[in-house]
């Protein structure tokens, strides 16, 4: 279950402080100027509050003031134009269908303007039947200028002093998720779950845990003034060497199971990496709750246990495994341990407010912090017909067009809105989210009216349809990123329940026709959501060229750091970082393809087997950083680079390779591809790769045979090699599909 799902961690969460936030300040300002003012008035300054509020997101405070700002100015711009347009019906329509295709152009620069757009969507739809005088649709614009700027400066002075609330909750978040991470991989030593299935649920964590870290790090590594500022930073990153440890934990899982899959040693392994979650939870819990954080979780029993089977399988007798076993099975036992320890780090990092300029001493963060840049170039560069973001535009506006005809046909018009409305709330640049937002939106909406039927039918008092009303404006933004049904729940009964409050009795048939409105939307969504699709496929040869290029800087900041050819390890924390961002960006278009029909899907068992080995990846070069700084003692360094640098140049001729066979083929005359004939491939390398035996003989310096690291220096090489071969495998078969099957 996810964390702000649960009831203990929801209510310290920055998703319910939002939501909060938003309900006073939204309700309270609406209930504020309607004891002053009359309803049409209200319901105006209620608007902008409404829309302003959708920019109300976790955000550094300069952020966040130019986000709404923004999303104020621009709201009031579309209702003075659907306004001043309102009397005239065909003008207001045509301008709908010009607003509706330039706000989801907004969409190209990325999701921080999704709000933005959605609200400028919103402000639109229920401006359409606003048809007042000229001078009257000016007045309407400045009540709901008013009405957002009013908002926004109410959220402006909450955020600013609960800033460091925000900052806490955000890393609580990271920290919940990479203790689900590690969960996951806890039961890779349990032999009743598949291997695969457990791999591709990982992966897939990855993504969450990425993107956790980065909202973490965009709070966190800016503003920072006092000592509790800092010892959010040392907790930063400290998560963020506890996050590299367990990636580097990978081991031949398949493997131990082939070995000890019957043994107790096995069962100790999974606890341990449990208790590991759980610790790090109890930290999150306490950063919620703005407290040090104090070990309580136990480790001894587990342990000891480890330590036991250890020494009982390594004598003689029927349960004696194989040297290279045991040494598989120690070196998994203390990168555990290890994670034990940082894990305590963690803990003593809460405990200690540090002046946070010796933590990063004039360290330029930028590479670190998401960088959003409004070009109006970028726009223009996408008003093209190849460019997804402008057919999305086009088909909003279609769907638009089509929505606004059927709401002229029908024998009411008081909430013919609604249908436009749900339609631009359905409708997203990919076809996944489409797809959920249908279900999601049509079932919250007949939920959301039954359940106001029932309140309003039983609840007569104006204070307890208040104390609904409110609760709804705490869940509707409070569920927006966790579980959208929820908030259309939620949203559902906050409009009927406002409408009721201001207009006493006025809410009958609204119910009914809101039903009817929002499965009609949800009809011409579906139907438009097939019309100029940008279906993932497409985007498949540009992504796997970025997983691969990103993994070549890698590799490259890896060798430099590992042979001590730099003096930190920043560029290869930047490069990490880009590495790991590809591969969530791979693996976001994997999942969001599965919800595509099933024509339109592409090698997804060979998508699924590259993002699992560029996984891998990762987890040897993390591997072999730790090892190295573990094993420091008695290094033979010569030995040591010699062996990094062979194994870096194969590795960087195996990436080489997969990025030829991606590489864009000229075309012969006519448009037909000139698809190169790909080099047989090696039956040893088309499968499942084999579990590495011992390693060949070689001659090796007594120096480095002597030194505790030698032999898994050795075995992490050779698996970092085996698993990008593997990588090339793939690659050819990716590219060989999508050069063979095209629409």
């Amino acid at each position: 279950m996810h964390y702000a799902l649960d009831i203990r961690t929801f209510l310290f969460s920055h998703y319910f402080y939002t939501g909060v936030r938003i309900a006073i300040g939204v309700v309270g300002l609406t209930l504020l100027v309607f004891n002053v003012a009359d309803m049409p008035t209200t319901m105006t300054v209620f608007l902008g509050a409404l829309c302003t509020s959708l920019m109300d997101l976790p955000s550094p405070l300069r952020h966040k003031f130019n986000e709404m700002l923004a999303g104020v100015l621009l709201c009031t711009v579309v209702m003075l134009l659907i306004s001043l347009c309102a009397p005239i019906p065909w003008l207001v329509s045509a301008m709908m269908v010009v607003v509706s295709f330039f706000a989801s152009m907004m969409v190209v620069y990325g999701k921080k303007t999704m709000p933005l757009q959605f609200a400028a969507l919103m402000v639109m739809t229920l401006s359409m039947e606003n048809q007042v005088p000229i001078a009257d649709a000016f007045l309407h614009a400045a009540l709901f200028l008013g009405g957002g700027l009013g908002y926004l400066a109410y959220s402006m002075a909450v955020s600013w002093f609960l800033r460091r609330r925000i900052k806490q909750q955000v890393l609580a978040e990271a920290l919940f998720e990479l203790a689900r991470y590690l969960r996951i991989k806890a039961e890779f030593y349990d032999v009743r779950h598949d291997l695969a299935g457990q791999f591709n649920q990982l992966v897939r964590q990855q993504i969450v845990v990425a993107d956790k870290q980065q909202a973490s790090r965009d709070l966190i590594l800016r503003d920072l003034y006092t000592k509790q500022d800092g010892l959010l930073v040392q907790v930063h990153l400290s998560m963020l060497e506890l996050y590299e440890q367990v990636l580097s934990t990978h081991a031949d899982y398949a493997f131990l199971r082939q070995h000890f899959g019957d043994a107790d040693v096995m069962v100790f392994l999974r606890d341990l990496a449990n208790k590991a979650a759980q610790d790090i939870e109890s930290i999150a819990y306490a950063i919620t709750r703005n407290k040090a954080s104090e070990p309580t979780v136990n480790y001894k029993a587990e342990l000891r246990a480890v330590q036991f089977e250890m020494h009982e399988l390594a004598q003689p007798g029927p349960r004696q495994a194989s040297e290279e076993a045991l040494t598989i099975l120690r070196v998994t036992y203390n990168k555990i341990r290890d994670i034990i320890e940082l894990i305590s780090q963690v803990h003593q990092a809460t405990q200690n407010p540090v002046d946070p300029i010796p933590i990063l001493p004039g360290s330029d963060m930028t590479p670190f912090l998401t960088q959003q840049k409004f070009k109006f170039n970028m726009l223009l560069v996408n008003l093209r017909w190849q460019s997804p973001i402008f057919r999305f535009a086009i088909r909003v506006a279609l769907a638009v067009t089509t929505g606004l005809w059927i709401a002229n046909q029908l024998p009411y018009m008081s909430h013919g809105y609604w249908i436009v409305l749900t339609i631009v709330i359905i409708l997203k640049p990919n076809f996944s989210a489409t797809k959920q937002r249908m279900a999601d939106r049509l079932i919250g909406t007949v939920i959301g009216c039954l359940i106001t039927m029932l309140i309003l039918r039983f609840v007569h008092n104006p204070l307890g349809q208040l104390a609904v009303l409110f609760a709804a404006s705490v869940a509707a933004p409070a569920f927006t990123y966790i579980k959208y049904r929820y908030t259309a729940i939620a949203a559902s009964v906050q409009i009927l329940m406002l409408l009721n409050l201001l207009v006493p009795a006025g809410h009958q048939g609204v119910i009914g026709e809101r039903l009817i409105d929002t499965i009609i939307g949800v009809v011409i969504a579906t139907v438009f959501s097939y019309v100029l699709p940008a279906w993932e496929y497409r985007d498949l040869p540009k992504l796997l060229r970025n997983v691969l290029k990103s993994s070549q800087r890698y590799l490259t900041a890896s060798r430099d750091m590992l042979e001590g050819k730099v003096q930190d390890d920043f560029f290869y924390r930047v490069c990490r970082k880009g590495f790991m961002d590809s591969l969530a960006a791979l693996i976001s278009a994997l999942v969001r393809m599965m919800d595509e029909p099933a024509t339109k899907q592409r090698a997804v068992r060979e998508l699924n087997r590259f993002i699992v080995q560029n996984y891998l990846v990762a987890a040897h070069i993390a591997a072999l950083r730790l090892m190295l700084r573990r094993h420091q003692e008695n290094l033979p360094q010569a030995q040591v680079s010699r062996l990094i640098e062979e194994t870096y140049l194969e590795a960087s001729q195996h990436l080489a390779e997969a990025q030829r066979l991606l590489a864009p083929q000229p075309r012969k005359r006519g448009g037909a591809v000139t698809v190169s004939p790909q080099a047989p491939q090696d039956k040893a390398l088309s499968g499942k790769i084999e579990l590495i035996g011992p390693l060949p003989p070689e001659p090796v310096p007594a120096e480095a045979s002597a030194w505790s690291g030698w032999d898994n220096l050795r075995r992490r090489t050779s698996l970092l090699n085996q698993d990008l071969k593997e990588i090339v495998v793939q690659t050819a078969a990716i590219d060989q599909i999508l050069r063979t099957r095209k629409d």
